[in-house]
């Protein structure tokens, strides 16, 4: 069955992915099961989606009641759980309007265009420069990549979208050197994921945001990936003492239905009037009742706490297994958004991990990342690292 379904898939679908070698079934928290019955632990969550494991109790529920009642009417009309949704991401964060649309993409996209046409209002139509930082990752959109500063996300797409300058991540005198006039926006991760799992430092945000305000500039954050709890808190600019203009969810927001979010202050969002943007399927009932319960369930089962107290326990035990293996260069990260970067390529110990029953990822080559779902148990942190320990063991004295 599984092969016969690969080779149909490579038959009929764009060959936009490098698939693994497995087809899965079902899952339940944070196991899967593929179609031969064999289960693996995730460390991966669907890139960081599932934060509440898979098939939880109470979003299948939501899901079901939701689409029993009421799919899409678009967005000419409210519906309930788009406004409580929408209310929840108000009252729990530093923003007073929310955009609604399908992926972290599509938020980034709105994030762009209401930067610039908030100066466009003021009458600075010459403020549309947008600095990112280098190792960035913003999206796949053609704005979007434009936005992303790693060449091998723009390589092939030239002409990209022009107004875009890259800054060094975590180098304040470079910020200071590009910001001009031209400029509206600087937009950044708190933790670069795709980037390699690199922090901002202690200091570096507060610099910017003090950098943004002397200059009347704004302040995006993306948070599609470091939001709704998985570096320990509900997002990730809460560690650092400041906040942002604009900031983007999308991820782990509805578990795994496709939603993206821009949220922003009322003095900035004024900007998108009706007509300025928009999306057919954003913020539909289905997605937002999914997403609402995600919201609930967060505060109701404290799982931010555990992805704080959970995350620091796994970052003790990377630490140990690299004081035990000299070719682990790293450990880095914050709550259970954690990286280990090796002296060796890691897709080799990425199939092994995958041969024993768990599932991570690499990134940037030698960078393993595991960002599990919240609720992962010290258990089944413990066994992974068990087999990393022997894999790494084993890659040494081979």
């Amino acid at each position: 069955m599984t092969a016969a379904l690969m080779q149909l898939a490579d038959k009929v679908m764009a060959a936009t992915y490098q698939r693994f070698p497995v087809a899965f079934e079902k899952g339940r928290g944070c196991q899967l099961w593929d179609t031969a019955g064999r289960s693996y632990t995730d460390f991966v969550a669907g890139i960081a989606v599932c934060n509440l494991g898979h098939a939880h109790p109470r979003i299948s529920k939501a899901v079901s009641r939701q689409i029993e009642t009421l799919l899409h009417v678009s967005n000419l009309y409210y519906t309930l759980p788009q406004v409580d949704l929408a209310a929840w991401l108000v009252e729990n964060s530093f923003a007073d309007r929310v955009f609604f649309g399908n992926s972290g993409a599509e938020a980034n996209e709105a994030a762009i265009k209401l930067a610039r046409k908030y100066f466009k209002d003021r009458g600075e139509a010459d403020r549309f420069r947008i600095i990112t930082m280098e190792r960035s990752f913003h999206g796949r959109t053609l704005a979007t990549l434009s936005a992303t500063g790693q060449e091998k996300i723009r390589k092939g797409f030239d002409p990209v979208l022009a107004g875009f300058d890259f800054v060094p991540f975590n180098d304040t005198p470079a910020l200071n050197a590009r910001i001009g006039p031209s400029t509206c926006a600087v937009m950044l991760e708190p933790i670069q994921g795709e980037g390699g799992v690199r922090s901002a430092d202690e200091n570096y945000l507060q610099t910017v945001r003090q950098i943004c305000d002397e200059t009347g500039t704004l302040l995006i954050f993306d948070e599609i990936q470091t939001g709704m709890g998985r570096t320990g808190q509900l997002f990730a600019y809460q560690h650092f003492g400041i906040e942002p203009d604009i900031m983007t969810l999308a991820k782990a927001l509805a578990n795994g239905l496709p939603i993206g979010a821009m949220l922003a202050r009322e003095t900035i969002a004024t900007a998108f009037g009706p007509g300025a943007h928009a999306s057919t399927f954003g913020g539909t009932p289905i997605v937002t009742s999914a997403a609402l319960e995600v919201c609930k369930i967060l505060v109701d089962d404290r799982v931010i706490e555990k992805s704080k107290t959970t995350g620091a326990y796994f970052k003790e035990k990377l630490l140990a297994l690299k004081d035990r293996h000299t070719i682990i260069e790293d450990v880095r990260g914050r709550g259970l958004l954690l990286g280990m970067k090796l002296e060796i390529d890691g897709a080799p110990v990425v199939k092994q991990c995958m041969q024993n029953g768990f599932l991570i990822n690499c990134i940037q080559d030698r960078i393993l990342r595991f960002i599990p779902p919240l609720i992962i148990s010290k258990a089944e942190i413990d066994q992974l690292i068990a087999c990393l320990d022997k894999i790494l063991a084993e890659t040494v004295s081979s």
